[in-house]
């Protein structure tokens, strides 16, 4: 854990789930400063907030000087497998985490790396379903790098925060869901802040567990 105050990295903020942790991330009194590496404006101005775009996260030397300084890194950034190839799942989730992780541990080693992966995630890496092995095995990898700590978030559904406009349509329509759901299976259904204040605070507080399914994210979210 670290007693200092936040100097966070957020891969991913033109999605759902890393808007609403920049949003969460950028009000919390325990964050002073945060970084986003995007390809595009997230579209967000804020005094705590410094923007870089980058078009290629497979290649990070131009911008390496200013990854260091930075004490934890929270990477949202995730695609699906839906209509993609298993190669450029694997191309797209494995090694592209896995390089950007490996340069933030060689430039920052006190940093603890906060993964967002997902429900029903093969840590043996041999179960049936590919995108489970492959997000098990990025998981599995990033623990190995020298950070000084890795967790991994698996969220189920997620509750998206209103007023966001990265939030899926889709979410327009299924909202009605999240009560029922989380009434009658909470492991499965958390909220994008609770999300992100988990990630605050496990980096802040520590945490028992450096695999966290939902029931771990709630339970973090009000640490």
């Amino acid at each position: 854990m670290h007693t200092q105050p936040l100097r966070v990295i957020i891969t991913g903020s033109t999605g759902m789930v890393g808007e609403g942790v920049l949003h969460t991330c950028l009000i919390h009194p325990d964050v002073e400063a945060v970084l986003v590496v995007n390809r595009k404006p997230c579209g967000v101005v804020h005094p705590k907030l410094k923007e870089i775009i980058h078009s290629d996260f497979f290649d990070l030397t131009p911008i390496e000087d200013q990854l260091a300084g930075y004490n934890a890194c929270f990477f949202c950034l995730g695609v699906s497998s839906v209509g993609m190839s298993a190669d450029e799942y694997y191309r797209l989730t494995y090694t592209l985490t896995l390089q950007f992780a490996q340069l933030l541990s060689r430039l920052n080693p006190a940093m603890i790396f906060c993964y967002v992966s997902g429900a029903g995630t093969d840590s043996t890496e041999q179960g049936r379903i590919g995108w489970a092995r492959v997000k098990g095995k990025t998981e599995n990898e990033l623990r190995k790098l020298p950070f000084r700590q890795v967790f991994a978030f698996r969220p189920g559904f997620i509750q998206p925060l209103k007023g966001m406009q990265h939030t899926h349509s889709y979410y327009t329509y299924i909202t009605w869901l999240f009560p029922v759901g989380r009434a009658l299976y909470p492991k499965g259904f958390c909220r994008l802040d609770e999300l992100a204040l988990a990630m605050i605070h496990v980096v802040k507080k520590g945490y028992p567990k450096n695999i966290l399914e939902g029931d771990d994210i709630i339970l973090a979210a009000k640490l």
